[in-house]
């Protein structure tokens, strides 16, 4: 079994120099899509490859460009990591001998328990079948991605990994999440907040986000409704929440229900891909 990764980056701190090496070590190769505007200087390693991109994908097309020539290359998983991503010791280790070790000719994807600021409460069990999963740290099984015909460009940036999860369902296939395999993993710059005694988690992501946020979530919801019609009305609900939570809590309350609004009405208007520059919505 053949493991090549894929990174994305944009405009990273010099952290992610450092999560890198706790899975490099384990993968054949990694490659690197940097969508940043300013190119980062990448590390000198003969196990990394840097694919050229001379403007922001987005995160779709930037997986996509690396699952397909992971596929190239002969390898059978692609690991799909964030910049702002570690695994602890052995827990990339933990993820590669589950697939060793088990028929996973129907496992889409092997997820690591991602360990983040609101993690209250870890499943008791050490292997559970998620809805979804975050794309980060997770191991992708390119026969399967080939199947469901890759991630969706037209989603540019966020719901993308929601997207993929759904898809290899409909087509039949399983997302194992491993709980004893740890990924530290920063989502944002999230917040607890205490509201009459219960908390309350605050994401507090930029308008940009906001914006494709709100759109993908309706594409997606529309897309998977007849198979997973509770799950999606869930996921609806979820994003209705964090207008409560911007309009509570967060700053730049503004601009960011101006940009939520944008997206709804740019799902009805059919817009795809990508249409608002983050320096212009920030």
């Amino acid at each position: 079994m053949k493991v090549a990764g894929v990174v994305v980056l944009y405009q990273p701190d010099c952290s992610w120099k450092e999560n890198i090496k706790s899975y490099l070590p384990y993968i054949d190769l990694l490659y690197v899509v940097d969508n940043s505007p300013e190119k980062t200087k990448i590390l000198n390693d003969h196990k990394m490859i840097t694919l050229s991109s001379k403007k922001n994908l987005g995160m779709a097309k930037a997986l996509n460009l690396a699952a397909q020539r992971a596929i190239k290359d002969g390898y059978d998983f692609l690991l799909t990591m964030d910049q702002d991503s570690k695994f602890t010791k052995d827990g990339l280790l933990k993820l590669i001998e589950f697939i060793k070790e088990n028929d996973v000719t129907k496992v889409g994807i092997v997820s690591p328990y991602h360990v983040i600021e609101t993690n209250f409460v870890k499943s008791q069990e050490n292997i559970d079948y998620p809805m979804e999963v975050m794309t980060s740290g997770n191991l992708l099984n390119l026969k399967a991605y080939q199947e469901v015909g890759g991630f969706q460009d037209k989603l540019f940036i966020d719901c993308v990994d929601t997207e993929m999860c759904l898809n290899l369902r409909v087509h039949g296939y399983e997302i194992v999440r491993l709980n004893d395999a740890l990924l530290y993993h920063h989502l944002g710059n999230t917040e607890v907040k205490n509201f009459f005694g219960k908390k309350v988690i605050c994401s507090n992501h930029n308008p940009f986000r906001r914006y494709y946020m709100i759109r993908n979530t309706m594409y997606v919801t529309k897309w998977y409704h007849s198979f997973f019609p509770q799950y999606c009305k869930y996921l609806r609900k979820v994003q209705r929440h964090q207008i409560g939570k911007v309009l509570l809590f967060e700053k730049q309350k503004g601009k960011k229900i101006r940009m939520m609004l944008k997206g709804y009405f740019d799902y009805l208007r059919k817009k795809e891909g990508e249409v608002y520059e983050r320096k212009n919505c920030d």
